[in-house]
């Protein structure tokens, strides 16, 4: 019973994180086309963030000393990387289309697990990439010569590489416990890193990046006092910004790192893909952005592919020694590509960084 009431919980969450994210761009589109340049819409979004997220960094502070390589990494990349190049590819291309590409990650990182870690995948995971790739050829219109602008659709596939270094950095960074039942003579390793505070620090970490390459004293800000045009209708730009950042952000990323505890990272993570879906019916919704049934057709071929490619995980084998991290390092399976395990046995939000 109660882990009937934990699992509807936890898909609950999963559910409002997906929407959060998937809502992140159609309010941050107005207020670039107000004349806000996308660079500072991302510092925006992530120093409010960071600043909410205080407490958290300051409750985890530890991280700084035992994980600073995984922490700079995780801000770099996870944090600013994919926030700037998301947010200037919806500057330039449909969210949408944008988000569509920025799906591709988890084929890419089979890739990384295939070619640059050489382990083995399983056949349903390439055809998973197959898809991704050919319905990815439907939303850009490969024969009408790339009628999308190519440097967004440039960007959002530097999104999606992004997130390939985040979930590289955040398999790294949980792979260190010490073995069961050993009693060690030296001081023990650290534990794997708690993901609230490797998302509370990236955050600042990515804050602090943003505002040297930003440079927010240059902004408009009186932009932010004005409203922003949704699809014809005016919006209190300063009510969009709110929407980034609280919950397009913050309750967007706890909720999803919530409800991984209470799902598996697989169904969390089959879960997350429909940001894509929600982010691609609200930009049609809000900002009237129409996209053609074969583009539509390639996007549900998109969403198929990324299911099956971050669903097709080689099994750990049966036995006592098949469960928890130290198993996997032995059976050399890893988590899944899209989620990263914590101390907990929880794991790192899919596709939560850029949106």
């Amino acid at each position: 019973m109660l882990a009937s009431q934990g699992r509807s919980a936890g898909l609950g969450l999963a559910l409002v994180s997906a929407f959060a994210f998937g809502g992140s761009g159609v309010a941050a589109k107005p207020l670039i086309e107000a004349g806000l340049d996308p660079l500072h819409v991302v510092w925006l979004r992530v120093a409010g963030a960071a600043l909410v997220m205080l407490p958290a960094a300051w409750r985890h502070r530890r991280l700084v000393r035992e994980r600073p390589a995984l922490l700079v990494g995780f801000g770099l990349l996870a944090v600013a990387g994919v926030q700037a190049c998301y947010f200037a590819a919806i500057s330039r291309i449909p969210v949408g289309v944008a988000l569509l590409v920025e799906y591709l990650a988890p084929a890419l990182v089979l890739g990384w697990v295939r070619f640059v870690q050489r382990r083995a995948v399983t056949r349903a995971a390439a055809v998973g990439v197959i898809l991704a790739v050919g319905g990815l050829a439907c939303v850009v219109e490969v024969w009408a010569g790339l009628g999308f602008d190519a440097v967004g659709l440039l960007l959002a596939l530097g999104a999606a590489c992004c997130q390939v270094g985040y979930f590289v950095l955040s398999d790294q960074g949980s792979r260190n416990p010490p073995a069961l039942g050993d009693a060690p003579t030296l001081p023990a390793s650290p534990g794997p890193p708690h993901p609230v505070g490797v998302i509370a620090y990236g955050l600042l970490i990515g804050a602090a990046v943003l505002t040297a390459v930003a440079r927010p004293w240059g902004m408009n800000w009186s932009l932010l006092g004005g409203d922003a045009r949704m699809d014809g209708d005016d919006v209190p730009a300063v009510l969009l910004l709110l929407w980034i950042v609280l919950f397009a952000t913050v309750l967007a990323y706890v909720t999803g790192v919530v409800s991984v505890r209470l799902l598996s990272p697989q169904v969390a993570g089959v879960v997350a893909c429909l940001e894509a879906v929600i982010a691609t019916v609200l930009a049609w919704v809000l900002l009237g952005e129409h996209l053609s049934a074969p583009q539509l057709a390639g996007g549900c071929v998109v969403l198929i592919g990324a299911f099956i490619a971050q669903a097709a995980t080689p099994k750990a084998p049966p036995g006592p020694s098949a469960s928890g991290v130290g198993a996997d390092a032995e059976a050399g399976a890893g988590p899944a590509p899209g989620a990263a395990p914590d101390v907990d046995g929880g794991a790192l939000p899919v596709g939560r960084t850029e949106r």
